[in-house]
């Protein structure tokens, strides 16, 4: 966890040919339109590619105001490998 606090997502851990989409899927969160089953690759610190499932929730307050946006990531490489 260490390793990945305070990074930024995008620049530091989407491969390169991602980097725009994925950080479109933000950036539309940010501005209220959610995006889900997103699929991109992550590269591990090891090296290793994993596919990742990406839903972006935009997160808002009482008044409906946007705070910030939730992102949840699944790893489904073993999936894809098996497709």
């Amino acid at each position: 966890a260490k390793d990945v606090m305070g990074k930024n997502l995008v620049r530091d851990f989407i491969t390169t040919d991602f980097k725009a989409s994925v950080q479109e899927v933000f950036d539309k969160a940010l501005q209220g339109e959610e995006t889900a089953n997103f699929e991109f690759p992550l590269v591990t610190k090891a090296g290793a590619r994993v596919e990742v499932l990406l839903n972006a929730t935009t997160r808002r307050d009482e008044q409906g105001r946007i705070l910030g946006v939730v992102g949840i990531g699944q790893d489904i490489t073993a999936r894809i490998n098996r497709e």
